[in-house]
């Protein structure tokens, strides 16, 4: 089970970020099965994604376990994710330094946005993970949460203003791909419904798994309930 998890904790944010790259870099036309079967999703800015997209699912989840770990009063290994939510940390704004070279070379109409409309927003993604991590060298381990997670949906905001207006880069706007005004009026409708319904609920769900669990000799220490 262990080896099942862990497989598919690489490859599944290895391929999502793949055809991410394929769709940024403007091979992926519109249509059913249209384009390279190989070439559109296998090429260098497709490569890029998924790299990326392994190290910051890495990096965001050894994040979250500092605090758990610390929660729990496991120092060991509270300090064990710091030092691995680093190592990830480091590596993906050195694989995304490098990916500039790439992004040059295989997919212009990215890097032009990349470094022009969206640049604020990739500042704000390098200032963001270099603060999560000053943050994780001070132990301040809830801090780094937000900062990390601000990080990592700064670098997708980026790619979307980058990328705006096209869906499919060089065929397809955003406006030519959407539903008509009653469609995404009825969407719109569903999703707050659904949200008033479901927000309590992930917040409950949150909240009980956050709280800190009762050691086991104070729970065998507690009288037995009465009939």
């Amino acid at each position: 089970f262990g080896a099942c998890f862990a497989l598919s904790s690489l490859i599944t944010p290895f391929f999502l970020g793949t055809v991410a790259g394929g769709v940024a870099s403007g091979r992926v036309p519109p249509g059913l099965a249209e384009g390279n079967i190989i070439t559109s999703w296998l090429n260098p800015t497709s490569l890029l994604g998924g790299i990326l997209a392994v190290l910051t699912c890495a990096h965001l989840a050894a994040v979250y376990l500092c605090a758990d770990a610390a929660r729990e009063e496991d120092t060991a290994l509270a300090s064990d994710f710091a030092r691995r939510a680093t190592i990830s940390g480091l590596a993906s704004g050195a694989v995304a330094c490098a990916g500039v070279a790439v992004l040059h070379a295989d997919a212009p109409r990215l890097f032009y946005g990349l470094t022009h409309r969206a640049l604020p927003l990739v500042i704000l993604s390098a200032i963001a993970g270099l603060t999560g991590l000053a943050l994780l060298n001070r132990r301040r381990y809830v801090l780094a949460r937000p900062a990390a997670a601000l990080a990592v949906a700064a670098i997708l905001w980026a790619w979307g203003a980058a990328q705006y207006p096209a869906m499919l880069v060089g065929t397809t706007t955003v406006d030519q791909a959407a539903s008509g005004s009653s469609v995404l009026s009825a969407c719109l409708i569903v999703l707050a419904v659904g949200a008033v319904l479901l927000m309590p609920s992930l917040w409950l769900l949150y909240a009980t798994s956050q709280r800190h669990a009762p050691a086991a000799s104070e729970a065998h220490s507690r009288p037995p309930a009465s009939r």
